[in-house]
Order: structure tokens, then C-alpha cells, then sequence
């Protein structure tokens, strides 16, 4: 009862909650990236444009009505916002050649990515059983790349392993993102981050969309089965982008890509009831690889808390005992001169 007690903490509930609900996010955009490739529309920066507006006008205005200086150097988000544009325009890509489930799939990259520059950077430790937990992860994900050579005559986009090789290179972004942000978080703003990153976002996606998707956008027939899950992505993007630094700042880069993870299981129960579509075999070979590297993840980091917790406890008795050695020292001594 005790350790259930110290598991449901407000921390871990509103940690585990959150993280449901950015898996969710991540479903949504997914399927609606998904449902516009079907359509022919191939507009990846455009898609995310939006969402970098609407960061830019909400956060920016709370940014002004503050008169306050910015905690971090403006020129930091400049690279921030670049790297965070073309991991999306990567993964969205992907959508025209890949399937979802793939996509979904293979984003889980991020966090061996994700675990790799936190230990280089913000010095975080690792132990061996973490370690262990995200490489049968990574198996799980060399499986699907298997998955897309078997089932490629299916459902799975015109050149699944190029669709595959988009993700993996945006999944990698991504990584970057998280862990700049994580630190950002942690030593700026949260406000701030979001205005800058739209601002700067918005800037170089409106370049990029001039010189690479203004063709592709006057040839779109906006009609309201391409507007609506066009404006979806953009709001279920906002949202998720809203809510990623809260997460940030509770419990790190690693848990958010390891809470994303479920959004892997809600893609093919939707794929599987709501478009009656037959899912490979491999796939949940690759799902039980994932869940399997999860299980292995968590007990480690629950090893680890409790190793920290053990030696807080034996430095707090250590300083206990050596004042008490020294006043028995020190009463010793005045016997002695007594004597």
C-alpha cells in the first residue's frame, strides 16, 4: 500500500495524464496528415505554418503584456526553430510514402536520440537496465523497417523504406528539439520559448513554403474534406506544442517520447476498427518489443529513484553522526583537561 501511495503521487498522475493526452494529440495529427496525403495534398510546411502563427500571436502577446527581457539570447531560437520546422516537414513528408502505422512507429527513434543528448549535454545518468529497456525498443523499430519490406504491396504508401528513412531523419530532429527545449524550459521560460519558437518557426516556414509548396498550395481545391483536416493538424499541433513544455519541466524529454509511445497502440486500434484495414504481423511483434523495452525502462527508473533516495538517506544519517562524534570528541578533550 505504502509504495502504491508513493507511485500516485500528484507528480506522476498529472506526469502520466498529460502524457496521454499529448499521445492523443499526436494520434490526431497523424491521421489527419494521413487523410491529406490521400487527397494528393502535398504541403508538409504548410501544415505547421499555422501552428507557428497561432504559438507566435497567443505566447508573443503574453511575452509584450509582460515588459519583461528575455531570459535567453533572442539568437539561440533562431537554430531552435529551424531544426524544429524541418523535423516536421521530414515526418510529414513521410506520410507520401509511407503508412501511418510506420510513421507512428519509427518516430519512437527519438528517444534512444533523446537519452544519448541528455547524457552528453545536460549530463543526465543512465543506468544499465534503461539502457537495455530502449535497445529492445529500437528492436521493436528495426522490426517494422522489416514490416515495410514484407507488407509493401499493401497500405503502405508507394516507397515505404524512403517514407522510413524521412521519419528516422525527422524522429532524430525532433530529438534535438526536445532536449533544447527541455533545457530552455528548465533555465528560460516556458512563455517565452513557445513565442520565440513561433515567431522564428513561422518566419522560416513562410520562406520555405515561398520557394517549395507555392505551387502545390494554388493547386489545392479547398474544398471541406481537405480544409477540415487541414485545420485539425494545425490545432491538435498548438495544442501539443502548448502543452510539451509543462511536461518538460515535470519530468524530462525522455518521458514525454516514452508517454508518445502509446500513440503507436491508439493508431492501429483506429486503423484496425475504424478503417477495417489489415495491420502485418510484424507490427505487433513490434509492439510487444516496444511495450517489453517500456516495462524494462520504468522498473530501471524506479531502481534509480530509489538508489537516490538511499543515498540521501545515508548522507542525512552521515551528517547526523559526525557532529555527534565531535561533541563526544570535544567532551573527551575537556575531561582529559579536567584531569
Amino acid at each position: 500500500m505504502r509504495s502504491f501511495k508513493d507511485f500516485c503521487t500528484k507528480k506522476t498522475l498529472i506526469a502520466l495524464g498529460l502524457g496521454q493526452f499529448l499521445s492523443l494529440l499526436i494520434t490526431s495529427t497523424g491521421f489527419s496528415s494521413s487523410e491529406l496525403a490521400k487527397r494528393g495534398i502535398n504541403a508538409p510546411t504548410s501544415q505547421s505554418f499555422i501552428n507557428y502563427v497561432l504559438l507566435a500571436i497567443v505566447y508573443g502577446s503574453v511575452v509584450l503584456y509582460r515588459k519583461k527581457a528575455l531570459k535567453a539570447k533572442w539568437y539561440f531560437y533562431i537554430p531552435l526553430g529551424l531544426i524544429d520546422v524541418e523535423a516536421n516537414y521530414l515526418v510529414v513528408k513521410a506520410y507520401q510514402y509511407t503508412s501511418l502505422t510506420s510513421v507512428m512507429l519509427l518516430d519512437c527513434w527519438t528517444i534512444p536520440c533523446v537519452m544519448l543528448l541528455t547524457w552528453l549535454f545536460l549530463k543526465t545518468k543512465y543506468r544499465f537496465r534503461k539502457i537495455a529497456g530502449v535497445i529492445v525498443c529500437v528492436a521493436g523499430l528495426v522490426t517494422v523497417i522489416f514490416s515495410d519490406v514484407h507488407a509493401g504491396d499493401r497500405a503502405g504508401g508507394s516507397s515505404p523504406l524512403k517514407g522510413d528513412a524521412l521519419v528516422i531523419a525527422g524522429a532524430t530532429l525532433y530529438a534535438v528539439t526536445n532536449v533544447s527545449e527541455e533545457f530552455l524550459v528548465k533555465n528560460a521560460d516556458r512563455v517565452e520559448l513557445m513565442a520565440m519558437l513561433g515567431i522564428f518557426g513561422g518566419i522560416i516556414s513562410a520562406i520555405q513554403i515561398s520557394i517549395i509548396e507555392r505551387k502545390e498550395l494554388k493547386s489545392i481545391r479547398w474544398t471541406a474534406g481537405a480544409a477540415l483536416p487541414f485545420a485539425g493538424f494545425s490545432v491538435a499541433m498548438f495544442l501539443f506544442y502548448s502543452f510539451v513544455p509543462v511536461l518538460l519541466q515535470i519530468s524530462g524529454s525522455t518521458m514525454l517520447n516514452l508517454s508518445l509511445l502509446t500513440s503507436d497502440m491508439w493508431s492501429v486500434v483506429i486503423r484496425i476498427v475504424a478503417y477495417n484495414e489489415k495491420v502485418d504481423w510484424l507490427y505487433y511483434l513490434a509492439f510487444a518489443a516496444v511495450i517489453i523495452g517500456l516495462i524494462i525502462y520504468s522498473v530501471g527508473e524506479k531502481e534509480e529513484a530509489q538508489s537516490r533516495a538511499d543515498v540521501a538517506d545515508e548522507e542525512a544519517e552521515h551528517g547526523k553522526q559526525v557532529p555527534s562524534r565531535n561533541r563526544d570528541e570535544g567532551t573527551s578533550s575537556a575531561s582529559s583537561s579536567k584531569i
